[in-house]
């Protein structure tokens, strides 16, 4: 999967915008149950919104990559505690722009 452009990243927050978060990381970080569930969503949804309970903003973009290296997604945004991630699912929902 190559790299998000900008312009798709954009269409994707647009997206994201209206979404609820459907994954929560409390005190234990990133759980095995953790990376099971954003899988789950991730092919359920193909962009989800994940929030961070965590007050400390180093602690939530550390979490980024190795969320992004264990589900293979892709980083679309991080604001606040919420932190937006999107891949491609086999029944393909979402059509990105092309440039």
């Amino acid at each position: 999967m190559s790299e998000l452009t900008v312009k798709q990243r954009q269409y994707l927050k647009g997206l994201a915008h209206g979404i609820q978060p459907v994954v929560m990381i409390g005190n234990n970080g990133v759980t095995p149950s953790v990376i099971k569930e954003i899988q789950s969503s991730l092919n359920a949804h193909e962009l989800i919104k994940i929030k961070v309970m965590s007050d400390d903003r180093e602690v939530r973009e550390a979490l980024i990559p190795q969320l992004l290296t264990e589900t293979a997604a892709q980083f679309v945004q991080h604001i606040g505690k919420q932190i937006i991630l999107f891949k491609p699912s086999e029944k393909q929902k979402i059509t990105l722009p092309k440039e």
